[in-house]
């Protein structure tokens, strides 16, 4: 029996695979079993997961597509009816141009005795029509989409969404028809939106990042008995909290707060202080040993010069422009609320500091600046490491682009950002991104819509710079690790915005037990 497993974020690092490299492992596997067999077991897999979300489901309705994603939803029907459900199928398409295998499963289901349909876009969907199913099982598409679905299986999608409305709950096969497994997001305008999503043989890479948790709902998983000798490369990772990065390092008896390390958090223009002071909080609850803040701006000296609440943390006017030994050594971290007063302290920063978290503004005057463009590619062959976390407007200036630009294929911007600045890229959002030139990337499965709040990026550099000046690791990982414990501190899910100084606090209590 095929095993079915929820991927969650509580994972380790999952290999993720897109549409090419998932043919390649499908084909292979189909080459070594015999006909229907792995239709045979995903059919099986859809009914038993079928059964376990909707356990009390009378009536279930299948919409099966012309491709053997269909097939996979016919053969499901059939398991089901054997299991004792009222099943239906509407099929889209003509049952004369099924595959071979979606054509015996079609057989399978008739001589069960599942009523099979084919479906009218202009019928009705009230109990004359598709009836009130609790379940619905979209296996229209999958992964076989080239171009935005249009006339019936647009219209097919658009009643599984009517469906929903009136209480359904939806099970896609593989993926959300009408959805990009490669990019993370719809193809047009027309997209299913699951509950739950049970992909085959792979994970997808666009299941995990932009709007792929939007549509996919919970994401299950099954190998379907395969094991097959191909190309193991993966096109990405999705990692969690048990991803290797996470590992505690024990403090010894020994240390002190020098072995681990300066922070200089440098920003807080006026009218900004709060970004600055938050990712001071952050670097300090991440373990630094001591937290500068030089907070920029021509009356920094009237500035508050003391965090009440923290008063470990160390105010530094004109920190940037001091003994370039102090300022070389820290692990700075730059842009947060920094104002375009950040201009005049980055051009030192990026030619002397090792270690650099570029944040917010810090990125949106690189953006505009070819001067600093240039300073920051030539870090790494002074063998300096940098660390971009841009949400994705900063990355759209970065690369010449627009917001949606950038969530049209997150993935791929991500790295193109790495390549073209010689850095570890932070991509922020749902399924945030992080790449490094030559690497497969990496998407973080923690988190949750409740991060939507200000200053909580604040929090995530200044986390980044303290883990990074404790731990001395290197970048990648580094942002790694950083990221998944973000997002983790925002679980479990809460009904609304997470205030980022709670953020801190959840997060430094996570850091004592791990």
């Amino acid at each position: 029996m095929s095993e079915i497993g929820l991927i969650d974020s509580g994972i380790g690092r999952l290999a993720l695979h897109g549409v090419a490299s998932t043919r390649t492992r499908e084909a292979a596997a189909l080459a070594a079993v015999a006909p229907f067999t792995l239709m045979g077991r995903a059919g099986e897999c859809v009914a038993r997961l079928a059964l376990a979300i909707t356990p009390h489901a009378r009536k279930v309705l299948v919409f099966a597509g012309p491709g053997n994603n269909g097939g996979d939803g016919l053969e499901a029907a059939t398991r089901l009816r054997e299991f004792g459900k009222e099943t239906s199928v509407i099929l889209v398409g003509e049952a004369s141009r099924l595959p071979s295998d979606a054509a015996r499963a079609l057989e399978r289901a008739r001589s069960a005795g599942v009523d099979i349909r084919a479906f009218d876009p202009g019928a009705s969907d009230d109990a004359d029509g598709f009836g009130s199913p609790d379940l619905v099982i979209d296996a229209l598409i999958g992964i076989g989409l080239s171009r935005p679905p249009e006339g019936p299986m647009a219209a097919a999608i658009q009643a599984i969404a009517r469906l929903a409305t009136r209480g359904a709950r939806v099970l896609a096969v593989d993926v959300p028809s009408g959805f990009d497994a490669d990019r993370g997001r719809p193809v047009g305008q027309t997209c299913v939106t699951a509950g739950d999503t049970l992909t085959f043989l792979t994970a997808k890479p666009g299941l995990f990042t932009g709007s792929g948790r939007d549509h996919a709902g919970r994401i299950w998983m099954s190998a379907l008995d395969t094991d097959v000798v191909v190309d193991r490369s993966a096109d990405a990772f999705l990692v969690g909290r048990a991803d290797p990065s996470c590992a505690a390092v024990p403090r010894r008896p020994s240390q002190h707060k020098g072995s681990f390390g300066d922070v200089a958090i440098v920003g807080g223009a006026p009218g900004m202080t709060g970004a600055a002071w938050l990712a001071a909080r952050a670097a300090q609850a991440a373990g630094a040993g001591r937290v500068f803040v030089d907070l920029l701006g021509a009356d920094a000296a009237g500035l508050a010069a003391v965090d009440p609440r923290h008063p470990e943390l160390m105010f530094r006017a004109g920190w940037a422009h001091g003994d370039a030994t102090d300022v070389s050594r820290a692990t700075v971290v730059c842009g947060c609320g920094g104002g375009d007063a950040v201009r005049a302290v980055l051009p030192r920063l990026l030619s002397i500091v090792g270690r650099l978290v570029l944040d917010a503004d810090a990125l949106n005057a690189i953006a505009g600046d070819a001067t600093l463009q240039t300073l920051l590619k030539a870090r790494a062959s002074r063998g300096h490491q940098t660390i971009l976390t841009p949400h994705p407007l900063e990355a759209a200036r970065l690369l010449g682009t627009d917001t949606a630009g950038i969530q049209a294929d997150r993935v791929r911007c991500a790295g193109e950002l790495a390549e073209r600045h010689g850095a570890v890229v932070v991509l922020k959002g749902s399924g945030t991104v992080i790449a490094r030139a030559g690497e497969p990337p990496r998407i973080n499965a923690t988190g949750n819509a409740s991060l939507a709040s200000a200053g909580t990026g604040d929090v995530l550099a200044g986390w980044i710079g303290g883990r990074w000046a404790a731990g001395a690791g290197a970048a990648f990982d580094v942002a790694t690790r950083a990221v998944i414990e973000h997002g983790a501190a925002a679980e479990p899910e809460r009904a609304g915005s997470l205030r980022a100084s709670d953020l801190i606090e959840a997060l430094y209590a996570n850091a004592g037990r791990g």
